[in-house]
């Protein structure tokens, strides 16, 4: 299974006024981190696009737990995997670390989405290709 595991400084811009990483932050984080896995797994936004006349993978829904906070300055790993693929949803584990502490937990639930045939507005699930599951792993 592929894993993408980067490193980054939390930023001033990223946390509260009590100096610690406002909550919202951590799913742009996360929003990165899947970004960073696909690339590496040969699938950047563009190539899905182009290859696959996808529109993205948007976020239904989102589970995360905290259990360390970080702060202004700290340097955090996130590490980042694809953990289940379904027909055309599937979920993506992060794990975001604080030197050895686990500080923040999520699974993000993500859709295949292309346009809709009928409203060029709208998206429309579609199955996640063969090709995407192979090059992360999961199959």
């Amino acid at each position: 299974m592929l894993t993408h595991s980067h490193v980054r400084s939390i930023e001033w811009g990223d946390c509260d006024p009590a100096g610690i990483v406002f909550h919202p932050r951590y799913l742009a984080y996360f929003d990165h981190a899947t970004c960073l896995l696909f690339a590496r797994a040969g699938f950047d936004l563009t190539t899905l696009q182009a290859r696959f006349g996808v529109l993205g993978y948007p976020v239904v829904d989102l589970h995360s737990r905290f259990t360390t906070p970080c702060r202004f300055g700290d340097e955090v790993r996130i590490e980042t995997r694809v953990a289940e693929f379904r027909n055309s949803s599937f979920d993506v584990h992060h794990r975001l670390y604080r030197g050895a502490d686990l500080a923040v937990e999520a699974t993000v639930t993500r859709v295949w989405a292309g346009p809709h045939p009928d409203d060029p507005q709208r998206l429309q699930a579609r199955p996640v290709p063969e090709a995407v599951r192979v090059a992360l792993g999961t199959e």
